[in-house]
């Protein structure tokens, strides 16, 4: 299981990076704002731990900017200094989960995380997010923008499928084979094509749908 860090203090970061790691956890350390926003618009990790005080920017800006962009689905915890109970309240006001004031013990620390993830775990609702578009997989919805877009089942699986290994490149020959033959639908490269082209539509052209030329098509935040 995936922890991003936020901490440009590497001794506290490598402390804690050693602890979880040692119970099976991945820890990557990520040292400013603008580290963290890159490595999340390319995977979401299970939580993420933010510091407040960064070299380019603040935690709880950072965190308003994890709620906004992704909802409620990744948990945030602060690891902070930062102990008034004006700057616990703004925390969790930014979307916080978990508020843990430094010095910490690690032992509370990684309890902290343990509960976190379990109430995530069990609230998770399955929303995959790219740029203005986000799917409910629960509901089986689509939207844009906040407003619901109908789709048919194979605008519906392809775009979850893009979604679901986005910034990856996803080949034709795959799309064909996942969205149409695990149906028995057995159907021409220009289905997809035709599908495609419905999809973009619906959704108004979105630039994080892209084409790959000779090879297939990728989703990945524009924004």
């Amino acid at each position: 299981m995936e922890i991003y860090y936020v901490e440009d203090d590497r001794d506290i970061a490598e402390g804690v990076k050693s602890c979880l790691e040692a119970r099976d956890f991945r820890v990557t350390i990520l040292e400013s704002v603008t580290d963290a926003k890159q490595v999340l618009l390319k995977r979401q990790p299970a939580m993420i731990i933010i510091d407040w005080n960064l070299p380019d920017g603040s935690g709880d800006t950072l965190c308003g900017w994890i709620r906004r962009r992704f909802g409620e689905n990744l948990p945030v915890l602060f690891l902070t200094v930062k102990g008034e109970t004006a700057d616990i309240v703004n925390g969790f006001q930014n979307g916080a989960d978990d508020y843990v004031i430094k010095p910490f013990d690690l032992e509370v620390l990684y309890s902290r995380i343990q509960a976190i993830l379990r109430r995530a775990g069990s609230a998770e609702s399955r929303e995959l997010y790219c740029d203005k578009i986000r799917l409910d997989a629960e509901k089986m919805a689509v939207y844009r923008e906040d407003e619901e877009v109908s789709l048919s089942q194979p605008e519906y699986q392809l775009l979850t499928y893009l979604m679901e290994h986005k910034g990856k490149t996803v080949t034709r020959e795959k799309l064909l084979e996942k969205v149409w033959d695990v149906n028995g639908n057995y159907v021409n490269d220009n289905t997809l094509t035709v599908t495609m082209k419905r999809l973009r539509e619906k959704l108004g052209n979105p630039a994080c749908i892209r084409t790959v030329r000779s090879f297939g098509y990728r989703m990945e935040d524009t924004l």
